[in-house]
């Protein structure tokens, strides 16, 4: 029997700590691989103090995502704090500067990819190999997201593992083989090496290590207990993140010291010659030969590559996300969240941003990637900032399970220190970039002006109000609204579509509790047929549809294809439905010329009845 639920946990596919930690950490973590460069031709030998400022940011930064998070637990992100703090256009413009961070993060990632692939052949470390290469990335990662692709939280865990692992070794074999006091005080001439401008965009660009925090924002609809796990793998993010960060470029810098050039420019190796590979730029300069060394570059090389491609894929998959997002809240044209119709997956955004990512590739420019990517942060994190602080002012009595600390009160109202010293540095270092880099500023407003007029012109044709929040409308369900489920299953048979009555159910039976729907795409496979039998069309189409499901109904949403013979549909859904202790079975009322029509599969889960089912017809749900 249905019954009303408190917020527990729901199917067992829910996100701990360590799978929002893995999964934050594999876009934070994989900025080490060009951030450390592109910092270092600005900063010099004050690279690690650059960084130790950005991480102090960055901490205050997290602490706002995780409350705004925990707060409002859904995809978005700045852009959603800034739709309850303030209104549509403010949260358009959040969400924009966030389009722009997953565009470049295609980009740039896609760009290091073949410089550290060219350990195995060196024309992919120079140009044009190397914009070649990264344009094929994004092209290749595009399609297949077009095809529908998910990321695996196990997959990600491991491979943090194994790159936290590496970096804490190369930082080991450093400190015992090349630190240098002397070196790194040598290395710095305050005022001139660097010149202070110069060390302020150092700060700035050093900021583009730490992003990808809103990662975890994205993913909180699929955590478990969003008020304990966020706030912990925020925690655990920032912890180890600032760790390799105090320690890779005081190494880096020991084995690649600043020079002074012959025209009284001062250099290190680590911002020219190994400005696109800067951690192999460590592994060549730690005094280590032979074999051992040749072994240590390939490995570095492919594990760098690896982390660097799934960071391309993140690019696109937050775009996909986002975009879809954006549509549904009539942000932008109906045309960027189309689904293909058979892979079901908004294939117009992914192939407009793929397009737009290897156009800012093109230019063959580390440090151009790197301050636009800044550009698009600091503004979407001054944004968090801004909305957090708004909404202590604005929703005082609101819940909030999670709350960081050192706050005060101004006004009668509690407001956060983090967020004030947060908000002021990324504004500050969203201007530095735009003052110091005058191509970044200019390419930088140039998106965000398109983006408001496309805004404006399309609310505009729509008749829409400007800054009221408008989203399209899904059909409502009748007949079980008042009921709130803990978990739910969707049934699909072979080659059917997860029609908006299915999600718009689903969503109606689990948004009180935020709780797990689960989507089972049948493919029936012939008698005669090996039930392993390669079917790459109806195995396409099943997966097309869960991933169809997650774009629109939330993270929170799991799914699997399940192979049957003929007749055992039914038999399927009910063990599964069982297995997974739903409280709800919701599957389609199929018809026949407009007749509704109870086939087997309906007969079999109404007689067996493993809880409660519902049957979705064109207009209505119908509990049994």
């Amino acid at each position: 029997m249905a019954k009303r639920v408190p917020r527990e946990e729901g199917l067992r596919r829910i996100l701990g700590a360590s799978a929002l930690f893995s999964a934050a950490y594999g876009n934070v973590g994989s900025s080490i691989y060009y951030a450390l460069g592109v910092t270092a031709a600005f900063a010099l030998g004050l690279t690690p103090v650059a960084f130790l400022i950005a991480g102090f940011i960055f901490i205050c930064t997290a602490a706002t995502y995780a409350e705004g998070t925990v707060m409002y637990p859904e995809a978005g992100g700045s852009s959603s704090f800034a739709r309850h703090a303030f209104n549509e256009v403010v949260s358009f413009i959040a969400a924009w500067g966030q389009m722009l961070n997953y565009v470049i993060t295609a980009a740039i990632s896609a760009y290091f990819v073949p410089h550290y692939l060219a350990v195995f052949w060196e024309p992919l470390g120079r140009a044009p190999g190397d914009i070649i290469t990264g344009a094929l990335v994004i092209a290749a990662l595009a399609w297949l997201n077009v095809r529908g692709t998910q990321e695996s939280a196990r997959f990600n865990l491991i491979l943090t593992v194994v790159d936290i692992a590496t970096q804490v070794v190369l930082v080991g074999i450093g400190v015992f083989l090349v630190l240098s006091p002397e070196v790194l005080v040598s290395n710095v001439q305050l005022g001139v090496a660097p010149s202070w401008p110069d060390f302020a965009l150092g700060i700035a660009v050093g900021m583009i290590a730490y992003t990808g925090i809103e990662t975890i924002s994205n993913m909180s609809e699929e955590a478990r207990d969003a008020a304990r796990t966020v706030p912990q793998g925020v925690i655990l993010v920032v912890i180890t993140v600032l760790a390799l960060y105090a320690f890779i470029p005081i190494v880096a810098l020991s084995a690649m010291p600043v020079e002074q050039m012959a025209d009284g420019s001062f250099v290190t190796e680590l911002g020219t010659t190994y400005a696109d590979d800067p951690i192999l730029g460590i592994v060549d300069n730690l005094g280590v030969s032979g074999g051992l060394a040749d072994a240590l570059r390939i490995y570095v090389g492919v594990l760098a590559a690896v982390i660097l491609l799934i960071a391309t894929n993140a690019g696109m998959i937050g775009v996909s996300r986002l975009s879809y997002s954006m549509g549904q809240y009539r942000q932008l044209p109906e045309v960027i969240r189309r689904v293909h119709p058979r892979y079901r997956t908004p294939y117009v955004a992914i192939i407009f941003f793929a397009v737009a990512a290897i156009v800012t590739l093109l230019p063959g420019k580390a440090e151009f990637l790197a301050t636009l990517y800044s550009f698009g942060a600091m503004l979407s994190f001054t944004i968090a900032h801004a909305a957090v602080i708004r909404l202590r002012q604005t929703e005082p009595d609101a819940e909030r399970e999670w709350m960081p600390p050192l706050n005060f009160r101004f006004r009668g109202r509690v407001l956060p220190l983090t967020a004030l010293i947060g908000g002021l540095g990324t504004f500050s270092a969203w201007l530095v970039v735009m003052a110091l880099n005058p191509v970044t500023l200019a390419v930088g407003l140039s998106w965000m002006a398109a983006g408001i007029i496309v805004y404006l012109l399309y609310r505009r044709y729509q008749h829409l109000p400007l800054r009221e929040s408008v989203r399209i409308v899904m059909p409502e369900p009748l007949g079980v609204e008042e009921i709130e489920y803990r978990s739910v299953v969707v049934g699909l048979r072979s080659g059917e579509g997860l029609s908006d009555e299915l999600v718009a159910t689903a969503l109606a039976l689990t948004s009180q509790t935020r709780r797990a729907i689960h989507v089972v795409a049948l493919v029936t496979v012939a008698a005669d047929l090996p039930l392993d039998a390669d079917l790459p069309e109806a195995e396409g189409h099943a997966q097309g549809e869960i991933e169809r499901g997650r774009i629109e109904a939330g993270l929170r949403v799991t799914g699997q294809v399940e192979r049957v013979r003929p007749g055992e549909e039914g038999y399927s859904l009910d063990r599964l439905a069982r297995s997974l202790q739903a409280e709800a079975v919701i599957i389609s009322l199929p018809s026949n010329q407009g007749r509704p029509v109870y086939d087997k599969v309906l007969r079999t889960l109404l007689a067996r009845r493993p809880c409660r089912v519902i049957v979705v017809s064109g207009q209505a749900a119908v509990a049994s």
